[in-house]
């Protein structure tokens, strides 16, 4: 027996369903001074991302889950995966 194992393999993504990836329960994602257009879509929103841009807490994980996404392709593209 020679002690070597064979690489583990990477878990399998979650599914991602809108609406569960980011908790935005906290007031600090609520603009008082009224509604400005959305970074991703361009409809108005009072709702502000952690940088306190307005973003739509549904546009904001659509382009997180986008990019994680892209990440993950371009990872497997490199060929740093079996």
């Amino acid at each position: 027996m020679t002690g070597r194992r064979g690489r583990r393999r990477a878990p399998p993504e979650p599914a991602y369903v809108p609406g569960t990836l980011l908790d935005w329960t906290s007031s600090k994602h609520w603009d008082y001074d009224g509604p400005r257009p959305c970074r991703y879509c361009g409809i108005d929103t009072q709702l502000r991302d952690s940088h306190g841009s307005p973003a739509h807490k549904t546009c904001a994980e659509d382009a997180l889950a986008t990019q994680a996404a892209e990440a993950a392709d371009a990872y497997h593209q490199n060929g740093q995966t079996t």
